[in-house]
């Protein structure tokens, strides 16, 4: 090999080495979105950084939102604020976290395509509504 392939090489080794410790470094600054509890029945179940069970209503295709007005009071969506990034995947949880647009235009976070909302008379760590009216908690592990 020649001096200015050592070189390329030796630059691109750098390049790769800074590109991921910058992004490490911007996964650890933006805000975490999502955690888990462990529930007796269910097992480990998606939350939201407040410890709220997270649910998914099956009666809402995805890609998709209908659950709006009285709905949406008693299951709030799980909203991301403006210029929050969303990391598609986080360490531990399986799926593609995203966005959707609500129709009042905020963004509604997704996983697999589906809308994610809470139960609003559920304390953290609670979950109540598991298999209630086509409504089921995100388990992680069964």
């Amino acid at each position: 090999m020649t001096k200015l392939t050592y070189g390329a090489l030796a630059a691109l080794a750098v390049l790769a080495v800074s590109g991921t410790t910058a992004l490490a470094a911007n996964q650890a600054m933006s805000p975490r979105l999502v955690g888990t509890i462990m529930d007796k029945k269910l097992g480990e179940v998606l939350t939201t950084s407040q410890k709220q069970a997270i649910y998914t209503w099956k009666s809402e295709p995805r890609g998709t939102i209908r659950c709006t007005g009285a709905c949406a009071k008693a299951w709030p969506p799980v909203l991301v604020k403006k210029g929050v990034g969303i990391p598609m995947h986080y360490s531990g949880i399986k799926g593609d976290f995203g966005t959707i647009r609500r129709p009042d235009g905020s963004r509604q976070l997704t996983l697999d395509r589906r809308a994610l909302y809470t139960y609003a008379h559920e304390k953290p760590g609670q979950v109540l509504c598991n298999n209630v009216d086509n409504w089921f908690a995100v388990k992680i592990r069964p």
